[in-house]
């Protein structure tokens, strides 16, 4: 696979404090998904953080909705404040990065990714995130419909089910996408 840098953007996705508490070691995802950035940056690929986030009180959410009900109707769980909706500390973006706010699973679902993307010339679209089962999978497969050119790191992703993580990056996601770890990315 070879990767013009020109029309390429590395998407890190759902990197807030909530996710990254969810994962068993956390800390280790972020020292990869942390060296996957600074290679993008080497070579001048746009950094676009995609994070999940709410108005105060939640009237984007319908209670028919399933997943995102959950989140409605869960005190403590907060993602409508700002704070919240804040990329985990230990991955802030930088001058330059591009932040968007989704409002469903798919970063392109209730978001402006798409208009960004389209904005800067991008066609080829690196995926990170968590969950693997979640905005990965969603993401990828609507970038698959817009024509989108796909790249995912396997363990720049994660999902607190490491069978699906798994069977995804081995069985699932190749049909739509080339899958490199991050380190084979990096020697692109």
């Amino acid at each position: 696979m070879e990767q013009n840098t020109n029309n390429t953007a590395l998407l890190v996705m759902d990197i807030q404090q909530f996710t990254i508490g969810m994962l068993q070691g956390g800390e280790a995802y972020l020292a990869i998904l942390s060296k996957a950035i600074e290679n993008a940056r080497a070579k001048k690929i746009p950094v676009i953080y995609v994070v999940i986030g709410f108005r105060e009180g939640y009237p984007e959410i319908s209670q028919s909705n399933k997943s995102f009900a959950r989140i409605k109707n869960t005190p403590g769980l907060r993602f409508d404040t700002e704070e919240a909706m804040k990329v985990h500390a230990a991955l802030a973006p930088v001058k330059g990065d591009i932040t968007v706010i989704k409002k469903r699973v798919s970063a392109f679902s209730g978001s402006d990714l798409e208009i960004v993307l389209r904005s800067m010339g991008i066609k080829h679209i690196i995926l990170t995130g968590i969950a693997t089962s979640g905005v990965v999978l969603s993401t990828l497969r609507e970038a698959a419909d817009k024509d989108y050119t796909s790249t995912v790191l396997s363990d720049c992703c994660a999902d607190m089910d490491e069978e699906v993580h798994r069977v995804l990056t081995t069985k699932v996601f190749s049909r739509q996408a080339d899958v490199l770890t991050s380190e084979e990315w990096s020697k692109i």
